[in-house]
């Protein structure tokens, strides 16, 4: 599947659960519910990732986690803030550059309008 294919079901799970909690509770929350959804299909999920930093030729682990791969292709970074704002963005661009990958949801649950809480952002590599 390609990335689109990807997000498409992923934005679907992301609807059941916000549809079943609304917004109001903390990230963790989402983020366990989101997982659970997400293991319901047949997509190859890695959570918290560890996602090392490239400095010249050191490599570092210094605590960067990617809230979910998906097939190696779509990061998922899931927040429950007030409002998203350029740093989110900047944090899942940086995350896009990091792990190599071209499309990443930025996913806001704390809204009353899931759809007003999804963030495409596409790395143009």
């Amino acid at each position: 599947m390609n990335e689109n294919e990807l997000s498409k079901i992923v934005v679907d799970c992301i609807f059941k659960v916000h549809k079943n909690l609304g917004p109001g509770l903390l990230e963790s929350a989402y983020e366990e519910c989101l997982f659970y959804e997400l293991s319901k299909t047949s997509l190859n999920i890695e959570r918290q990732k560890p996602l090392p930093l490239f400095y010249e030729t050191i490599r570092m682990e210094i605590g960067y986690r990617l809230d979910f791969l998906i097939d190696n292709k779509v990061v998922i970074e899931v927040k429950a803030v007030e409002a998203v704002n350029d740093v989110h963005k900047a944090q899942v661009i940086t995350y896009l550059k990091l792990s190599g990958t071209k499309l990443a949801l930025l996913v806001n649950f704390n809204v009353v309008l899931i759809k007003d809480g999804i963030k495409r952002i596409v790395n143009n590599l």
